[in-house]
């Protein structure tokens, strides 16, 4: 329970933000547009002006004294579309009526002055954005600015005669810049010594610091491509086996820099189960419209992520949003489809067949006739072609906005209007053209920039009209950006997390340190050669004392294997010359483990055949453990069923299994590849437990972490009554700052200046005022108790310095 002096203060402090939490702000793109479109565009926008009333902009709303914005019972489109008159509603008679609820959405949208996306209009679009790169000419320097996007500015703000946004101090953007890169506060200490430092070109080498580690990066963008990509570990899908992760080899991608056209490749074309997921979608249960088929999925997947392109609308009939049409987006459907695909208008069959193609010819065009795979590999080629600007200039939009708090086209998946700035999108699209795709040179160029070093834009009531860039907007910490940043100070981070990853790169020290244990095994057939296309199943059983904390395993086989933990598919393989990676800290439990792997030997004559696999483990207990494929295994001849990614019964007598000596190409392959890969998989390093390594929780889901069953490329910006509720009272936060309230006491020496001191340089970046160490030493008094400082963590957590990014 909060003390009566914490809730003053915190009352005091959080009063800025309070009010928000009322109600739910109208989403003008998502609340808005579809009504207006359904019932008022056919007659009002576009060209049409029927009454003479266009409803094509905000200023035409205006002006047209349809609404009142304070007084929204006396707006006259109101009366029009609640009217029961023939004469005077509105839509007219024979057409459908404005519901109830669209009804509250419209008046709620007066009362809030007409939010309206910069930029929008219901008007016909003239504006066609380029396909291919652009390198524009970059301005003079203006002074002492020399850096491409800073000229760039320049050039804008004296377009529109306004003055350059002052810059930032060294501890803002300290925070700044630690939680955009790597999602983290920073430390105290590592505040102190930034500002120490008169080094001139400190905040370069900081952003430089702060990409270079490489497992920070990865835990903080992970979250931003898994929103992106729809990928979780839990949710919709999985318990039935309709939809994969791709977190193994996204979490990769992201620690080892995979340049981003091979990531889109990879995910269009994969090459393995690995990145398949995405392609994939989910194949919900039951009968499904046909908008959510897996194909229709394929094409709303691939146009949303890679190009910026909504095709939510096209795929149900021709956009009334853009230029894109029901053809073009069943034809981009066509290029995964496995069967001939029946175009569908509204749900309706209109007995017409798709034919796979793909939006633009001028770059190359998909062969119809070809296989699905070579299909796939085409669209890849097209999407990640050196020429596809529209490509580079999606996701370098993307990361702009989240460094900046607005799209230079924006929403950002709105990718066929008019930038703010061409110039300044081309630039940085060309710029991560020239970098091989590198994304941390993309982050490194807009970071150094002073555009984004400066004071943030203070903004006040509704925007409306072109947007101007005035300096980079305030943007609140995501779920998982809150959480950690929680987690941090009270030291409270979980033990254990849900991704299936390995976090860290492999030394050359640990590569030396570590031996493989595991032997090749195989049934009675490797006594001699096992014939061609055998099928057997070898399995352990082991027993743990205690839960996994951390560890995974090396396997492979020759040719073959389905891999099933505790009768459940968790990995399979057909290239035996690539070692497989499996993280188990998520698979395995206390007790008695099943391991069993189904096995086939491939070829059309007797030929060798084997399987390998070797695991490290770390338990909760502080006890490693090896489990290597040997002389302890079992075999069994039936292969069983499998249904839905759960394995069957086994009937029959289990035998030892047989060692098999390995061939040149098997050691090969593993000396090549394993002994590495399970150093990672074995590694001790003890890392903070980030939140987005973990499922979804009631908390981060009213924190705006989404369900990721839809692709969702910008979080709510908006505190929701559910939101405050929860961060007033929810259970795991109140766990952790218990916790934090006796780690900060220990720390402190029970000193309670030192602790407030401590604890503003670590949350907010910055010491304490005299008032504010003033209130607080009379809240604490001389011996801090562990309530009162849990208080002081409520209170300081839920400011909006802390909760906003500035």
């Amino acid at each position: 329970m909060i003390s009566r002096l914490t809730s003053l203060f915190f009352f005091t402090l959080l009063l800025p933000l309070s009010t928000s939490a009322e109600a739910k702000p109208i989403d003008f793109a998502h609340d808005v547009v579809p009504i207006l479109q359904k019932h008022c565009v056919e007659c009002h926008g576009g060209r049409e002006a029927k009454g003479s009333f266009s409803l094509n902009t905000r200023a035409l709303w205006v002006e047209s004294g349809f609404v009142d914005t304070d007084d929204v019972a006396a707006s006259h489109i109101i009366d029009l579309v609640t009217s029961d008159d023939p004469e005077s509603q509105m839509p007219p008679k024979g057409k459908a009526r404005v519901s109830d609820q669209e009804v509250a959405i419209l008046k709620q949208w007066i009362s809030e002055d007409l939010p309206w996306e910069a930029g929008f209009s219901f008007g016909v679009q003239s504006y066609e954005p380029p396909l291919k790169p652009r390198r524009p000419t970059i301005p003079a320097a203006d002074g002492n600015r020399s850096h491409p996007i800073d000229r760039l500015i320049d050039q804008h703000l004296a377009e529109y005669g306004l003055p350059r946004p002052g810059l930032i101090d060294d501890a803002t953007f300290l925070r700044r810049v630690h939680l955009d890169l790597v999602g983290l506060l920073p430390t105290p200490e590592e505040l102190q010594k930034f500002l120490a430092d008169q080094s001139p070109d400190k905040r370069t080498h900081k952003i430089r610091e702060l990409l270079a580690d490489d497992t920070a990066y990865a835990d903080h963008w992970l979250s931003f491509f898994n929103d992106l990509l729809r990928n979780d570990y839990s949710g919709t899908g999985f318990i039935t086996g309709g939809r994969k992760q791709v977190s193994s080899w996204l979490y990769e991608s992201l620690l080892y820099n995979k340049p981003f056209d091979q990531m889109a490749r990879e995910l269009i074309a994969p090459s393995s189960d690995a990145s398949r997921g995405f392609i994939d979608g989910i194949k919900w249960r039951g009968n499904v419209s046909a908008g959510q088929t897996v194909e229709i999925q394929f094409a709303q997947s691939l146009g949303q992520a890679f190009l910026g392109i909504n095709l939510k609308c096209a795929s149900c009939h021709d956009s009334f949003i853009d230029r894109w049409t029901l053809e073009e987006s069943y034809g981009l459907a066509a290029i995964y489809s496995q069967r001939e695909l029946e175009i569908h208008r509204c749900d309706k069959p209109i007995g017409k067949t798709a034919k796979a193609g793909w939006f633009f010819p001028e770059l190359g065009q998909i062969d119809p006739l070809a296989s699905r795979e070579v299909r796939l590999q085409q669209l890849a080629g097209l999407m990640a072609h050196p020429e596809n600007g529209r490509f580079t200039r999606t996701i370098a939009n993307r990361f702009w906005h989240r460094l900046m708090g607005r799209g230079i086209v924006h929403p950002l998946d709105a990718m066929q209007s008019k930038p703010w700035n061409e110039d300044l999108l081309d630039f940085l699209a060309i710029s991560l053209r020239d970098q091989n795709y590198d994304l941390k040179q993309l982050l490194e160029l807009i970071a150094t920039s002073e555009s984004y070093q400066s004071q943030v834009e203070i903004i006040e009531g509704p925007q409306s009209g072109d947007y101007v860039f005035r300096g980079p907007r305030s943007r609140r910490l995501t779920a998982e950006q809150f959480l950690d940043s929680v987690w941090q100070i009270t030291g409270s981070a979980p033990d254990k997390f849900d991704a299936p990853v390995f976090r860290t790169k492999v030394s050359a020290e640990q590569k030396t340190d570590l031996k493989l244990k595991a032997e090749w095994i195989w049934g009675d057939s490797a006594k001699g050669v096992p014939p061609a296309n055998e099928t057997i199943v070898v399995r352990t059983i082991i027993d743990l004392r205690a839960a996994v904390k951390r560890g995974g395993a090396v396997l492979t086989c020759d040719n073959s294997h389905v891999l099933f933990i505790n009768r459940r598919e968790v990995d399979k393989g057909d290239d035996w010359t690539k070692v497989r990676t499996l993280p188990l800290h998520t698979l395995l439990k206390p007790g008695k483990n099943d391991i069993t792997a189904i096995v086939t030997n491939g070829g059309a004559t007797p030929n060798p055949a084997g399987f390998f696999f070797d695991a490290r483990l770390q338990l909760e207990n502080g006890e490693t453990v090896s489990l290597s494929s040997d002389a302890t295994w079992e075999w069994n001849p039936n292969a069983p069923t499998t249904r839905e990614g759960r394995l069957g019964g086994i009937k029959g007598t289990w035998k030892p299994v047989t060692i098999v000596e390995p061939n040149k190409s098997w050691t090969g392959a593993v000396n090549a590849q394993a002994t590495a890969l399970l150093a990672v998989a074995a590694d001790g390093k003890s890392l903070m437990v980030r939140a987005s390594l973990l499922k979804n929780t009631a908390l981060m889901k009213s924190l705006g972490r989404p369900m990721r069953e839809q692709i969702v490329s910008m979080r709510p910006t908006q505190l929701t009554t559910l939101e405050a509720i929860d961060l007033s009272n929810e259970a795991s936060l109140a766990r952790a700052f218990e916790t934090g309230a006796r780690h900060l006491i220990a720390q402190s020496d029970g000193d309670a200046k030192r602790l407030t001191r401590e604890l503003f340089l670590f949350a907010l970046s910055r010491e304490p005022t005299s008032n504010e160490t003033q209130i607080i030493s009379d809240m604490l008094g001389e011996k801090p108790e562990p309530s009162k400082v849990e208080d002081l963590l409520w209170s300081i957590c839920m400011l909006p310095e802390f909760f906003l990014i500035r």
